[in-house]
């Protein structure tokens, strides 16, 4: 919620009941276990209002758990499955970086969409924390960062990278942990898509994201950095 307010976003509010839906201009689905979000949203009878809330053209934001509940598909789920809120083309492993204790960061290349204060491709920090990644995408689905999986681990993984940040439509998400550093670039890129679709359904709003000065490999928090990661892929049945 901080990092909106530094990209200009003026009002943020956390969303614990259906009718909190109406009104606001975007959503972010955070990270967490994400089994016990959809248990919880379901007994709060928030499943329903967020499908209606993402069929209106809303954008939302998955992040590592959100990005679980935004997929289409997913692989490595627990016994029985969990319920979807769907909407974003591509299937997703849970855990496939592993358990907590394999959590890592790692400085990535984006999609020059993300943007860059440079001719450089916008490189930024990312927080892997138990995480989950996107194994395939359909061709309707932007992808806006990958990691390249390390040489000697790509025989158990069964491939040579895998997709952590996508957008389709007006659906994002990652599979890292933005709100973790201090560069905000990607809220803000959220930030502008939120701006854009209600500039598009009310022309009055206006919000010139472009004015945020750009923050690149900041972080907080003096977490290390492994140039490589051991992970534990799920085994394919």
């Amino acid at each position: 919620m901080t990092c909106l307010r530094k990209t200009g976003v003026q009002t943020v509010v956390e969303i614990k009941k259906p009718n909190q839906l109406e009104g606001i201009d975007g959503l972010i689905i955070p990270g967490g276990e994400s089994t016990t979000m959809a248990l919880v949203a379901h007994r709060w009878g928030l499943i329903d209002a967020l499908r209606e809330f993402a069929a209106s053209g809303k954008p939302i934001w998955g992040t590592c758990a959100g990005l679980i509940f935004l997929a289409e598909d997913g692989e490595g789920m627990k016994a029985g499955g969990q319920e979807l809120l769907g909407g974003l083309h591509v299937t997703v492993q849970r855990n496939f970086f592993g358990s907590q204790i394999d959590s890592f960061e790692a400085t990535l290349t984006a999609s020059a969409a993300l943007g860059s204060d440079d001719d450089q491709p916008p490189r930024f920090r990312a927080l892997f924390i138990r995480a989950p990644a996107i194994i395939s995408a359909k061709p309707s689905v932007e992808v806006l960062a990958e990691w390249v999986i390390p040489e000697e681990e790509r025989a158990k993984a069964g491939r040579d990278k895998v997709i952590v940040a996508v957008r389709e439509g007006r659906l994002m998400a990652t599979a890292f942990h933005p709100e973790l550093t201090d560069d905000y670039r990607w809220h803000k890129f959220f930030a502008k898509m939120c701006m854009e679709e209600a500039t598009r359904a009310d022309p009055t709003k206006a919000f010139d994201a472009d004015t945020i000065p750009f923050t690149e490999n900041v972080h907080s928090v003096d977490l290390p950095v492994f140039s490589q990661t051991h992970f534990c892929a799920l085994d394919k049945k």
